[in-house]
């Protein structure tokens, strides 16, 4: 466990057994002065046993939850167990959602769902600062609704900065689950929006470069976030040639060292493959419509990138408190595959981050892949 000078306590173990899980979650935390509890697991757990144990340990107290592909606390990454991050009465106002049927969304109703938030948390309907407003979003994150929802999300928060994670099940693909108002859901999200007084800012990093290499997308099925051809060749084989890889020989790790990316508004953005099917086909993380052009990229050192980029973030916060961040497996992967995984784990352990390993990251009005983002929370400044 873990104690955060802002008053939020996080806390993970490694017990395979639900009740274990949670009497070790419950013994470091306790049930007492709570607003709110975050909860990461493995898919390895009975998800109606975690749910029971945790209503019966934190009874009361809101929980909001979802099935990881890995865990990340203030010890190092996890390879299953239990995350929690729980939020104190005092200093944290929070107030949570949740989105049924996202691959049918109701946009209006989405929408009204979230700017009901905003006005649980005003207090003085005069006061219009989000400078205290953040807001998380879990997502189910093999209901290929991601874009949808967040664009949605971001659209009604209306400048209230949002970053999340779509939840994951260690790239098994079988089956993603969140937790939320002691209720199991399936092809849902929720949305977490938090008022606190402490300095926080978001964030995002990847350790990508664009290359020259351009593919056009000819042939797909956007709903199923399948492509079948790039630049009019099978797309497998279009990509394998471009790495220089045998095309029966690509696997996840050969799409985390050379993920695709799409150039946004003069910033690129990636867009990582999840499998090759059988018919040569290329099915992504994240939605590929036909005549979008990718970009192949390049990696940069990968501990190097996220050493600056925390660095920037506790200089500009003054000190970093903890950061709840959510970071993509296929960065694992390719940590793994480069034998850099330890300085990773090593500088997450120095800046206190917690989270969980998604199958996607969510950042403002964005989807991303292969991507660390998260909330960074200074420490709390003298008054």
């Amino acid at each position: 466990m873990r104690g955060h000078l802002c008053g939020i306590k996080t806390s993970w173990t490694m017990a395979t057994a639900e009740a274990d899980a949670v009497a070790d979650i419950a013994a470091h935390i306790g049930p007492a002065g709570l607003s709110h509890m975050l909860a990461f697991f493995s898919p390895d757990y009975d998800v109606g046993a975690l749910n029971a144990a945790l209503g019966e340990a934190f009874p009361g107290t809101p929980i909001t939850g979802c099935t990881m592909s890995g865990g990340i606390c203030p010890a190092g990454g996890l390879e299953g167990g239990l995350v929690v991050v729980a939020f104190p009465a005092k200093g944290f106002r929070v107030v949570s959602a949740i989105l049924n049927a996202i691959d049918h969304l109701d946009v209006a109703r989405t929408a009204s769902s979230v700017r009901t938030l905003r006005r649980a948390l005003a207090t003085d309907p005069t006061d219009h600062a989000t400078n205290r407003l953040f807001a998380l979003s879990f997502i189910d994150g093999l209901a290929n609704a991601e874009e949808t929802v967040v664009s949605t999300i971001a659209w009604a928060l209306d400048g209230i900065p949002l970053v999340g994670g779509s939840a994951g099940d260690d790239l098994h693909f079988r089956e993603t689950v969140l937790l939320h108002g002691g209720t199991i859901h399936r092809r849902a999200a929720v949305v977490v929006l938090v008022e606190t007084d402490h300095p926080f800012q978001t964030f995002k990093s990847d350790h990508f470069e664009p290359t020259s290499t351009k593919f056009v997308v000819t042939a797909s099925d956007d709903e199923q976030r399948i492509v079948h051809e790039l630049n009019a060749e099978p797309a497998a084989r279009e990509y394998a040639m471009a790495v220089g890889l045998d095309p029966e020989a690509l696997t996840p790790m050969s799409f985390a060292a050379y993920p695709l990316a799409v150039k946004v508004g003069g910033e690129y953005f990636c867009r990582s493959i999840r499998r090759m099917n059988a018919d040569g086909s290329l099915t992504f993380f994240c939605a590929i419509d036909e005549g979008v052009v990718l970009t192949l990229a390049q990696p940069r050192d990968i501990v190097e990138t996220t050493r600056n980029d925390l660095a920037r973030l506790d200089a500009a916060l003054g000190g970093i408190d903890l950061i709840i961040g959510f970071d993509c497996v296929l960065r694992r992967l390719d940590a793994e595959s480069r034998q850099v995984r330890q300085g990773i784990c090593d500088l997450y352990r120095r800046y206190d981050v917690v989270g969980f390993e998604t199958y996607g990251e969510q950042y403002r009005a964005m989807h991303l892949n292969q991507t660390f983002t998260g909330i960074a929370i200074g420490r709390p400044r003298a008054r």
